[in-house]
């Protein structure tokens, strides 16, 4: 079932304006200890201009990287859609754009973020290699306006974090250009600490049944996925399940049966909310990158309470079959949720 609602850019922009002026805010971590691979984690790339700071020393434990001085936002006055859709997917050329329509048509943050809520981010940040334009790293736009209709609906606290496998978080995070959206957009940076990962138990688990996962993540009030869709050399392709291995330890340890470990964490992490970023999508050479030729603008960005439905549908944008990507058909075995994207309300909206 599938509502289309087709708005030009224009016309999105005059809604946003009126309707939501106040309102406005490591899918890689698996290879962290397996062997380099020279085709996706030596970082030579197509030349893009960076101005990048030099990676300070591992850090160990957790850092609020300071913010920059910004206005609180204001509460959002955007109306949920009238029925909520099960899933949305908005097609545009501005990425911020895209993330507010994807989101109203899904009955709007408010649905997810109550008033006090402790709210945590997990983009993809997976290295320090190349700037978002490459296709590797979550989109920063997309990031900042998730912190701030989180903080327009009232959250306590918005903290963002990820596990980077290569370079230190601190460069990680400058050089994806995630830090800086986060720090204006009233969110903060967060340096996770290796104390905090503790095991956990995982009740529904098939292949494991508990894994150190990182305590803030499962402690949060709301979760919010925000994984980038790219190829991935391994699991095929990383979506909102693989990037839930940047909340835990030893990744590597996933690769044992690699599409039902990644099914079992998402049992128990199981995020509110996933926003799938499919704006410039890595077609090839991932889960890294480093060539511009590689990246497919498809301007795209998916979102829904089911992460595997939202998977699912991700899938959709790429030559692979469903069947194919077997951590997302585990999660739905296991009723985390569904495949079936005929059966469910999808609305599309054209920004």
């Amino acid at each position: 079932m599938k509502r289309y609602r087709g708005w030009t850019r224009r016309q999105f922009l005059r809604w946003a304006a009126t309707s939501s002026a106040g309102a406005l805010l490591a899918a890689c971590g698996a290879e962290r200890l397996l062997p380099p691979d020279p085709t996706t984690s030596a970082p030579t790339a197509t030349p893009l201009p960076a101005n990048t700071p030099a990676p300070p020393a591992q850090p160990t434990a957790e850092q609020v990287m300071e913010p920059v001085e910004t206005p609180v936002p204001q509460e959002p006055t955007v109306e949920p859609a009238p029925r909520a859709a099960y899933l949305a997917v908005a097609r545009g050329a501005d990425p911020r754009a895209l993330t507010m329509a994807a989101l109203a048509a899904i009955g709007g943050i408010e649905r997810f973020v109550k008033r006090g809520a402790e709210v945590v981010i997990k983009p993809n940040i997976c290295t320090d290699y190349y700037p978002f334009e490459y296709g590797a790293t979550t989109n920063p736009e997309v990031v900042a306006v998730l912190v701030e209709l989180a903080l327009g609906a009232g959250a306590k606290r918005v903290k963002v974090m990820d596990f980077p496998f290569g370079g230190s978080p601190e460069s990680a995070y400058a050089r994806s250009g995630i830090a800086d959206a986060v720090n204006r957009s009233g969110g903060q940076m967060v340096i996770m600490n290796r104390a905090k990962f503790r095991e956990t138990a995982i009740p529904e688990g098939r292949s494991i049944t508990s894994w150190n996962i990182y305590q803030e993540i499962l402690d949060a009030d709301v979760v919010i996925n925000a994984p980038i869709a790219k190829h991935h050399s391994l699991a095929r392709l990383s979506l909102g399940g693989k990037n839930l291995l940047g909340c835990i330890t030893d990744p590597g340890g996933i690769h044992a049966d690699l599409n039902q470990r990644i099914a079992d964490l998402v049992s128990v992490i199981r995020p509110e909310l996933t926003v799938v970023d499919a704006i410039r999508t890595l077609m090839r050479n991932g889960p890294t990158g480093g060539n511009l030729d590689d990246v497919r603008m498809t301007n795209t960005v998916i979102a829904s309470h089911d992460s595997v439905a939202a998977d699912a549908y991700a899938v959709t944008l790429f030559d692979v079959a469903l069947e194919r990507i077997g951590y997302v058909v585990n999660a739905a075995d296991m009723g985390i949720g569904t495949l079936d994207l005929q059966g469910i309300e999808i609305e599309e909206i054209a920004v």
